[in-house]
């Protein structure tokens, strides 16, 4: 894994590239590198996960000299395609896994993405002849790369937003619709960000540019893997496959149940090959001074023989760890469940490991099927308002007048929602399924995993989103056995409706008087401090806060959360990008890990 970052068509001062480089250094610990040229850069700071001793990007051949590429992330089925390349001639000499894309590139052209296997973000400059960028991502999206246009056809990007903002060219101004469309999702899906310009490549995603041509962007035909062996097989295969590489692994572990059965597999595989014990990461909170907790998370992972660690959080430690989080994050998230994943690489990296098996995109996210009935589309309304981060009836009245005229008019972001949904598939399952795996998985969970373990310096691998795991779930069964046969306990089916979790009681529970986060709350929304910048009515948000220090309940917990975490995230734009039309004093933004 590294972080990346290129501009094309423009020529950025060097000062730009090094900030640009230095606001992802966290994520690329071991080195890091820029090739450039006339009206073309391309720079990385590298993670070295695979061949540590080898692989400096950006990557060029000696035979192709016009191929540049830089990578972020990992190709798992390098040693076959190194195999396949040198049989065709190539002089492949560094066994990183990325030294071989130029001559992927050189042998299949924009179509080299699809032999790979793996998570990746890819760029590659080709001066060949007329000189060209091509990007491309991985089927299901899970490395992230942020891109802007300019108007003469300039193209920058990098793998977090802080670092393309560091670009001048790259303006730093929100989206009209933006506030809305967090406060009803809790972050912005798909590929549109927070900021006016800026986007995100969709998963399998292939993109050109050449000069003055600005970038083409397409979704590339994703082959469909051949039918992978029984679940259970399939997820240890993976685990294993995974569990293995040049550098230390653990797991990352959750309550879930199909967390459970990954870091149980994976413990199992080590097992089976007499190899070192594997050692396992569970995040709690606790409102106890104690830190002798004993999860099911662990219960499960100390029965199959992994050296486990529970790492517990608690109220003092929430107001420096949000902001941190926050700043990582790049964009407004509103899900709790970020402050888990912070945390739990940073553990992962205190002990000392550089990849960790994570459950993510472990569950199918349709609810089920569509009930029937006359009025085939009323599941729209409540799923809709199920993923808010404030509900519809709360964030109308935090609006200024003019803003909630201005979204109405414009319509709601909860009423393009329901349009696409009701335009989408007439099946509600999968209806859902579309949009939550298209949009919603790659923005609101792989992008949050990329981001907080990249903080961390850590590589994050999913099993249960490779191609032989999604290929081999059965989609009509409600249970079925863990990987320890029959007798353990079984992995339910999606429920149709979204429990309350602990992590998503976090803000009902930190948020109350004289707690620690309560404060940093009152003194970042309602101590002068709240951006007056059309939008939010100060008024209204003070009042909330008002209310929920005499009367503290979930629905307001929640929503002072997401409030908070904008304006967390809009003082750390400010910092990377100071306004001076404000008039507000220096801030310091959090410091990256």
């Amino acid at each position: 894994m590294s972080r990346i970052f290129a501009s094309f068509a423009a020529t950025p001062a060097d000062t730009e590239l090094a900030a640009a480089s230095s606001r992802q250094a966290h994520g690329g610990r071991d080195g890091r590198g820029i090739a450039k040229g006339r009206g073309w850069a391309l720079g990385c700071n590298r993670l070295a996960a695979t061949a540590p001793e080898t692989g400096r990007q950006p990557y060029r051949l000696p035979h192709l000299p016009g191929i540049v590429a830089v990578l972020d992330g990992e190709i798992y089925n390098h040693h076959g395609l190194r195999r396949r390349l040198r049989a065709r001639g190539h002089r492949l000499t560094d066994h990183c896994d990325g030294a071989l894309l130029p001559a992927l590139y050189a042998e299949y052209g924009t179509g080299f993405a699809q032999h790979l296997q793996g998570m990746f973000a890819i760029a590659l400059v080709d001066l060949r002849a007329r000189p060209r960028l091509v990007l491309a991502t991985d089927d299901q999206g899970i490395k992230t790369l942020y891109y802007h246009c300019g108007p003469d056809g300039q193209v920058h990007l990098a793998s977090e937003l802080p670092a393309l903002l560091a670009f001048s060219q790259v303006p730093a101004r929100e989206r009209d619709s933006g506030l809305d469309e967090y406060l009803t999702t809790g972050t912005c899906p798909g590929t549109r960000t927070a900021l006016e310009g800026i986007r995100t490549l969709p998963p399998a995603a292939l993109a050109v540019a050449e000069a003055g041509s600005g970038l083409r962007v397409w979704r590339r035909p994703t082959p469909t893997p051949p039918a992978g062996p029984p679940d259970d097989t399939a997820l240890q295969e993976e685990a294993g496959r995974l569990a293995h590489a040049d550098v230390p692994v653990c797991a990352v572990t959750t309550d879930d149940p199909a967390s459970r059965l990954l870091t149980a597999a994976a413990a199992r595989h080590r097992k089976h090959l007499d190899a070192p014990p594997l050692h396992s990461f569970h995040v709690s909170y606790s409102t106890r001074r104690s830190s002798a907790v004993h999860t099911p998370a662990g219960l499960v992972a100390r029965r199959d023989g992994a050296v486990h660690h529970d790492v517990v959080i608690g109220p003092a430690d929430l107001p420096e760890l949000l902001p941190r989080t926050v700043w990582h994050l790049g964009q407004p998230h509103a899900d709790p469940a970020a402050l888990t994943t912070y945390a739990a690489f940073r553990a992962v990296r205190a002990a000392g490991f550089t990849a960790a098996l994570s459950p993510e995109g472990a569950t199918p996210h349709a609810p089920g099927p569509r009930p029937a009935g006359p009025h085939p589309g009323h599941w729209i309304p409540p799923y809709v308002a199920s993923l808010a981060a404030v509900p519809r009836s709360l964030r109308e009245t935090l609006y200024t007048p003019e803003y909630l005229h201005h979204v109405r008019s414009r319509g709601t972001a909860a009423d393009h929602l329901a349009a696409a949904l009701a335009a989408g598939p007439a099946d509600r399952a999968t209806a859902v399924t579309a949009f939550e795996t298209g949009r919603l998985l790659p923005a609101r969970h792989l992008r949050r995993l990329d981001h907080l373990s990249a903080a961390w310096a850590v590589q994050a691998r999913l099993p249960y989103l490779q191609p032989a795991t999604l290929t081999s779930r059965p989609p009509d069964s409600a249970t079925r056995p863990g990987p320890h046969g029959a007798g353990h306990a079984p992995r339910p089916a999606t429920p149709p409706a979204r429990p309350r979790t602990a992590r998503a009681c976090l803000p009902e529970t930190m948020l109350r008087p004289g707690t620690p986060l309560m404060e940093l709350a009152h003194d970042t929304l309602a101590a002068g401090r709240l951006r007056a910048d059309g939008r939010l009515d100060p008024v209204a948000v003070k009042s909330l806060l008002a209310d929920q220090l005499q009367e503290p309940s979930p629905g307001r917990a929640e929503a002072l959360w997401a409030l908070l975490v904008y304006e967390l995230w809009h003082q750390e734009l400010r910092v990377l990008r100071p306004d001076r039309t404000l008039g507000d004093p220096p801030l310091q933004p959090a410091l990256a890990a």
